[in-house]
């Protein structure tokens, strides 16, 4: 079997080559070329032609097929839509981040499954139910894509889109782990953010294996009935396990838990849902990241001005942690969180086509 290039880190490709001579020191140097220029390397300095040549008949560099993007008139966010080594399709979301004068930048949200198990009723991938596993390849080159279009660098990665991360732990961690790497991409490590809707034995394993990525927890209610009556992973990892899961993580991190609450207009904005939060966290230093709910069907709505005032006040008075309101992009193309759904049958996603 070939070495794919793109899925291994550079002494993971090591190693793989070292029958033929090759040095750390040399699969550093052919992992810049590779996930810098995607491509194989023409000639290096020092490294004979025959070396190359034997190099090259025993890796495959695989390539995402681009069939579509679309560009946000509204604020720049940039929707991709993929296809890789099968038929499905799936996107990503390339964020710009622009207020910073000489500091622009892009993050860019990962799609790590095509379609989601979880089916979180205000999701749009979660109604598709579960296609397959992405590769960490397909994973890692969905950044490299974006970061070659992009008119500015890419300097954050979010596993944020199609897809369950910890439901494919293994290539998510490897991908994030090539997309760190200093002969790679180079993307710090606090930079990339894995996020979960509560997977026990991912954020366990997260835990053990110490990793040095941020960690997000989709918790979007704290009563254990009315968040599995849209999240069904409630069912499997009941509010109390997930907690205590990540009261470990903590414990280990010493870092602030990073918490995702989706608004959703008369569901989880009332007072009650901050006292309930504050109780459940009590001890635990957290943020909340809010952000509103993106639903075409129009079964959820996120919540007015008035609404979210009278909520923001009520975590101030409860919960006394840092808020932070996320901003959720793209929406008049489909790219805004919760609505990536991998069609290209969807005109609405891609009215402005390249």
């Amino acid at each position: 079997m070939p070495i794919i290039l793109k899925d291994v880190t550079a002494p993971e490709l090591q190693a793989a080559l070292a029958p033929l001579g090759v040095s750390l020191r040399l699969a550093r140097r052919l992992q810049a070329v590779v996930t810098r220029r995607d491509a194989f390397p023409e000639s290096l300095p020092e490294v004979s032609d025959k070396l190359l040549a034997r190099i090259r008949a025993e890796v495959r560099l695989p390539r995402l097929a681009r069939r579509h993007k679309a560009v946000s008139s509204r604020d720049g966010f940039v929707k991709y839509l993929f296809r890789g080594d099968g038929p499905e399709l799936f996107e990503a979301v390339g964020i710009p981040l622009l207020h910073r004068a000489g500091e622009e930048k892009t993050i860019v949200c990962v799609s790590a499954q095509v379609g989601c198990a979880l089916g979180c009723a205000f999701c749009a991938t979660g109604r598709m139910g579960f296609v397959r596993n992405l590769a960490a390849w397909e994973m890692v080159d969905q950044v490299l894509h974006i970061a070659e279009d992009s008119p500015h660098p890419v300097r954050g990665v979010v596993f944020m889109g199609m897809g369950e991360p910890m439901m494919n732990y293994d290539a998510v961690v490897q991908a994030a782990r090539i997309l760190s790497e200093p002969c790679g991409p180079a993307i710090s490590a606090k930079s990339i953010s894995l996020s979960t809707a509560g997977v026990v034995p991912g954020i366990r394993r997260f835990t053990a294996d110490q990793l040095p990525f941020r960690l997000v927890i989709s918790l979007t209610s704290a009563d254990p009935a009315r968040r599995g009556g849209l999240m069904p992973v409630e069912k499997a990892h009941p509010l109390p396990v997930l907690m205590e899961a990540i009261r470990a993580y903590h414990a280990w991190s010493r870092q602030r838990v990073i918490l995702a609450w989706t608004m959703i207009s008369g569901f989880n904005t009332r007072e009650e849902d901050a006292v309930q939060l504050a109780d459940l966290v009590r001890g635990l230093p957290v943020t909340l990241d809010i952000i509103d709910v993106n639903d075409d069907t129009g079964r959820f709505q996120p919540p007015s001005a008035e609404e979210l005032g009278s909520f923001r006040d009520a975590l101030s008075r409860h919960l006394k942690m840092p808020v932070a309101r996320r901003y959720s992009g793209g929406r008049d193309i489909q790219a805004a969180c919760g609505m990536l759904a991998g069609s290209i049958e969807d005109p609405g996603g891609w009215r402005q086509v390249s």
